[in-house]
């Protein structure tokens, strides 16, 4: 199989249930955006030699091809024949045990910090980022175009990759500079 297909050569592409639409459709650029934020994930993860938090990273990044997989589905048909793809309240449950869990080693906020630090906190200040804006980009959607579960995890992602941030830089020595 090819790389190529020449099908999105005329600036439209395919969703799953086989209707084509522009390149620029706001479901395409949702799930481009989900791309966007795990390829950023891949940079974290290839930058940190932190084994406890590139597990973290390949495991969301396994649930973002998932939830990028359900916005391409408007039909949702994917759902009842690839449960990969699911996006449950479980992952959901096991972000936040995450977010508890390395928030125990860190020191309570008492300002704003600035992003930055070790490359791979920059790196997941900037995914965090990202991943904000493929939340306003669903939920730009509509309350209807998808299962309520992808904006609760992406919602709980963007908590998790702010403390990930933050104990990338404690763990690294890096300081973080309040605002």
């Amino acid at each position: 199989m090819k790389i190529y297909t020449r099908t999105g050569d005329g600036g439209d592409t395919g969703l799953f249930d086989g209707t084509r639409v522009s390149k620029s459709d706001p479901r395409v650029a949702a799930y481009g955006e989900v791309d966007e934020l795990n390829a950023w994930l891949g940079l974290v993860r290839a930058s940190t030699t932190d084994e406890d938090l590139r597990g973290m990273l390949e495991q969301i990044q396994r649930d973002l091809f998932g939830l990028g997989a359900r916005l391409a589905d408007p039909a949702r048909r994917i759902a009842e024949r690839v449960t990969k793809a699911a996006v449950t309240p479980e992952d959901v449950a096991r972000l936040e045990g995450w977010i508890d869990r390395l928030e125990s080693e860190l020191p309570p906020l008492r300002r704003f910090i600035l992003a930055g630090g070790s490359p791979a906190g920059a790196g997941l200040h900037v995914a965090r980022t990202v991943c904000r804006r493929g939340e306003r980009s669903i939920v730009a959607l509509g309350r209807d175009a998808v299962e309520p579960e992808l904006v609760v995890y992406l919602n709980r992602l963007s908590d998790l990759l702010f403390v990930m941030a933050r104990a990338a830089n404690r763990r690294s020595g890096a300081p973080e500079l309040e605002w």
